[in-house]
């Protein structure tokens, strides 16, 4: 049951943790770890960092497919 909920929430979540630790070369656990041991100590602000990647990261995927280079034609 925990890994069903576990599995759900990797797949369907923003994906911030995986483009981070893909950018980085890290494994994502890490960085999730980070996220939630800051949100604890800081009161929910790395949260707000959280929400404007997740952002970043969604625009970033719907804006670079739609780009094409004049010799794809």
């Amino acid at each position: 049951m925990v890994d069903n909920i576990k599995r759900y929430f990797e797949l369907k979540a923003f994906g911030v943790c995986t483009y981070l630790g893909d950018k980085l070369d890290m494994e994502p656990a890490p960085i999730r770890l980070f996220f939630i041991y800051t949100s604890f100590l800081t009161i929910g602000s790395p949260v707000i960092i959280y929400m404007i990647l997740a952002f970043w990261v969604r625009m970033k995927n719907y804006i670079r497919p739609g780009r094409t280079r004049v010799w794809d034609l």
